[in-house]
């Protein structure tokens, strides 16, 4: 890392209610003790802000929603979204099945462009970082929620952020998804190129879903050929939740990472309905769908979670690690494991 850009960062720095019991066995046991009290607080709740990086084009009007369309940007833009937290009483928690939980209140554009990633990493400075990646079908408001609910169902001390790609957020645009999320590879990154050469930087966790696990592992095998092991030491666990990746694929990428693959966590249900209709789409079996020993053949821990997702259950299964608190004791028992 060059002087110029340790000193840069530098200056940047100084400036619901639902669930299914899962009664048995996700990656061995999901049998966790309760957390409580205010010193088990997630960071999300204390502060709520969620450091953005997207390469969604800005709405037209940057100061109200939607903030960020579905239409490719110019390079990447880092934000920060003050979020409107849930209300905790026992009548917020039932006027949340209506309203919902989180919410996004405000969007401050911070720098675009080839500051936006120094930018970033120097926002979060001297903290881990748990970063989101969402999948198809999303909003920059809808994977902004999902960032939120994730941080605080698993309790996440750091910074919470989010990298979200230009998703159509329509059924209909599976193609351009996908499409949009592989050009986004380059973005990605910088963005993490900057958070492994931030000096003051802590660890980065990845948490990765569905369409947004093909960005992460073509990404992830980037930075491995370009920041070698230094930067890869950086990266802390990497969770990949029902990955809608070509199974063949998915196993060449891991096999491309060689022992990082070890850092690797995937959650998958073979009753996932959304990866079967995926892989209707794309012709191909999808790494989400498939059977546990399949996965675990490749060095990656395995969460499978079919004979728990049947009945009505599997029309949800393909989002569980956002709202099962058993299924996102996995995901944070994996950040632990990473230290």
């Amino acid at each position: 890392m060059t002087f110029s850009r340790v000193s840069r960062l530098t200056r940047l720095a100084a400036a619901v209610l639902l669930g299914f019991s899962l009664a048995g066995c996700l990656e061995g046991s999901l049998s966790t003790g309760s957390i409580s009290g205010a010193a088990s607080r997630p960071a999300i709740d204390k502060s709520p802000v969620l450091l953005v990086a997207t390469t969604r084009r800005a709405a037209d009007d940057p100061e109200n929603s939607p903030w960020f369309g579905a239409q490719r940007g110019k390079g990447l833009t880092f934000a920060e979204a003050k979020l409107s937290a849930p209300d905790r009483s026992l009548t917020g928690r039932v006027a949340s099945i209506v309203t919902g939980d989180w919410g996004v209140a405000s969007v401050r554009r911070v720098a675009q462009g080839g500051e936006a990633a120094d930018a970033f990493a120097a926002a979060a400075t001297g903290r881990d970082v748990l970063l989101y990646v969402h999948g198809y079908r999303e909003t920059f408001s809808s994977s902004a929620i999902n960032a939120a609910q994730l941080s605080e169902g698993i309790k996440f001390r750091g910074a919470t952020a989010l990298f979200t790609w230009p998703s159509a957020a329509s059924t209909f645009d599976y193609g351009y998804d996908r499409e949009s999320a592989l050009w986004s590879r380059d973005a990605f990154e910088d963005l993490l190129k900057a958070l492994a050469e931030n000096p003051s930087g802590g660890r980065v966790h990845i948490v990765a879903h569905s369409m947004g696990t093909l960005l992460t592992l073509e990404t992830l095998r980037m930075l491995r050929a370009s920041g070698g092991e230094a930067a890869m030491a950086r990266i802390g666990a990497v969770v990949l939740a029902a990955p809608d990746v070509d199974l063949d694929l998915f196993t060449r990428s891991v096999e491309r990472l060689g022992p990082d693959a070890q850092k690797i966590t995937v959650i998958s249900s073979t009753n996932d309905r959304a990866l079967a209709l995926s892989g209707r789409l794309a012709g191909s079996a999808r790494a989400g769908a498939a059977e546990r020993e399949k996965l675990e053949a490749l060095g990656v821990r395995v969460a499978d979670a079919s004979e728990y997702s049947g009945g009505f259950a599997n029309i949800i299964s393909h989002d569980l690690f956002l709202s099962n608190q058993e299924v996102q004791q996995v995901v944070k028992r994996a950040l632990d494991r990473a230290g």
